[in-house]
C-alpha cells in the first residue's frame, strides 16, 4: 500500500533538514566529503537548510505523512541557476570540506543538461525504512513531470537508491568516480511525449 504524501511548506524546513541529515550520517559521498563525524552532521545541516529552504520556495520538495521520505524537485530551464549551493554557500558553511564539495559540484554539473528537465536534488528514507517508502514521492511527481513532456535526470550516491529509480523507468550511465573517493550514479528518465489533444468534433 502506497505512503500517503503531501508537499513540504516552509514550516517544514528544519524538518526536512533533519531527515536529510539523518539519512545522509553515513552515505559514503557523505563519509568522503566530510570525513569527521560530528563536522559532517554540522556541515550537512548548514549547507541542507539552505538548501531546502530555497527549494521549498522555488521547487518542489515532497514527504510522506510518516516522515519516512523525502524528495527534493527542481525544474531546470534555460533562467534556472545551475546550481544552488555555489561558492559563496561552500566557503561560508563547509569550512575545510568546501574543495571536495567543489569537485563533487563539478562531478554533477558535468552530467546535467543545458536543456530544460526536471531535476531530482535527493531522494532520501529514514533509516529503518527500505527505499520502497519513497515510491508514492517518485510515482506522484512522475504524474507531474509526464504532463510536461520533459525528462527528469538525478545523481544518486548508493546503489539503493540507483536500483529504485531504474524500477521506475529510469536508464542508469555510466557511474562518476570522485577524486579518490567513491562513485556516484547519474540516470536519466526520458520524456514522456505529451499526447496531442483530440479535436472536438460537430455533433
Amino acid at each position: 500500500m502506497a505512503t500517503p504524501s503531501r508537499r513540504a511548506v516552509p514550516a517544514d524546513v528544519a524538518a526536512v533538514t533533519a531527515l536529510l541529515v539523518a539519512a545522509l550520517e553515513r552515505d559514503p559521498v557523505a563519509e568522503w566529503l566530510v570525513p569527521d563525524p560530528q563536522e559532517r552532521t554540522t556541515v550537512l545541516h548548514r549547507l541542507l537548510a539552505v538548501d531546502v529552504d530555497h527549494a521549498i520556495e522555488t521547487g518542489r520538495v515532497d514527504v510522506t505523512l510518516d516522515w519516512s521520505a523525502v524528495a527534493l524537485w527542481r525544474t531546470h530551464d534555460l533562467d534556472a541557476d545551475r546550481w544552488v549551493l555555489g561558492d559563496h554557500h561552500l566557503t561560508t558553511f563547509a569550512g575545510r570540506a568546501a574543495p571536495r564539495f567543489g569537485e563533487l559540484n563539478a562531478a554533477v554539473r558535468s552530467y546535467r543538461s543545458d536543456a530544460p528537465h526536471h531535476w531530482l536534488s535527493w531522494l532520501a528514507v529514514q533509516h529503518g525504512y527500505g527505499w520502497p517508502a519513497a515510491d508514492e514521492l517518485l510515482r506522484r511527481h512522475h504524474q507531474m513531470v509526464d504532463r510536461t513532456g520533459l525528462p527528469v535526470y538525478a545523481v544518486v550516491t548508493n546503489e539503493g537508491a540507483r536500483d529504485l529509480l531504474c524500477q521506475h523507468g529510469y536508464r542508469p550511465d555510466l557511474p562518476l568516480h570522485l577524486p579518490s573517493g567513491p562513485r556516484i550514479w547519474p540516470l536519466q528518465r526520458g520524456a514522456r511525449p505529451v499526447p496531442p489533444s483530440t479535436p472536438a468534433t460537430a455533433g
